[in-house]
């Protein structure tokens, strides 16, 4: 069966460890912002007060760093019914919470786009590579974030918050030899945990 063609920029999706080792599936539940809406697939960092809300903005420094990235919700609907979801309303539901991949070591599957949500193939060259993300528009729809890496934007600099450490060999054009997917994990102190600056409390 041939893999299906990436048309779209999808999120983030846990794969395994940047170590190797098998991705067992293990998350952290943990409060969301209120007011914010989170989508599986997204990016999310620590606020003030120890909740999480989604990064806004992908394609800077990203200041405010990562903590990880969303596999799932949990709320409670107007009916008072807790709920399992792939994202959770922005208004409408209380007591929400995210699933999230907060390991250091995660790497994730990422679809490549310029600094938009067109997928543009990149060559293998780009392994080893920092990278900027895009944010992109969560769906309602789907439940998904539609991040994506911006594959133009690789290089060296210290200040870009991903890095690409694998390529996806099933998406590989054979007439260029371009990549539609890469592997990535987030850079050093990017990620909340390896930081030594903690969030203030509310």
């Amino acid at each position: 069966m041939a893999y299906p063609s990436v048309t779209a920029p999808y999120g983030f999706k846990p794969i395994n460890r940047f170590d190797g080792i098998a991705y067992a599936g293990a998350t952290q539940l943990y409060p969301v912002t209120s007011g914010q809406a989170i989508y599986t697939g997204q990016v999310v960092y620590f606020v003030a007060g120890g909740t999480v809300s989604g990064v806004s903005n992908l394609h800077t420094e990203v200041t405010t760093g990562m903590i990880g990235v969303v596999t799932g919700v949990q709320y409670v609907n107007s009916s008072g019914q807790t709920v399992q979801a792939q994202y959770a309303p922005a208004s409408g539901v209380t007591s929400v919470y995210a699933y999230v991949v907060n390991d250091p070591a995660a790497v994730f599957k990422v679809a490549v786009t310029g600094n938009n949500s067109t997928i543009t193939p990149v060559a293998g060259t780009l392994l080893n590579s920092n990278v900027y993300g895009v944010v992109g528009t969560p769906s309602a729809t789907t439940g998904d974030a539609t991040s994506s890496i911006d594959g133009s934007s690789a290089n060296s600099t210290a200040t870009l918050p991903f890095r690409v450490v694998g390529l996806v060999p099933e998406t590989v054009d054979p007439a260029t030899g371009y990549y539609s997917e890469v592997l990535v994990k987030i850079n050093g102190t990017y990620h909340q945990q390896l930081s030594t600056t903690g969030t203030a409390t509310a």
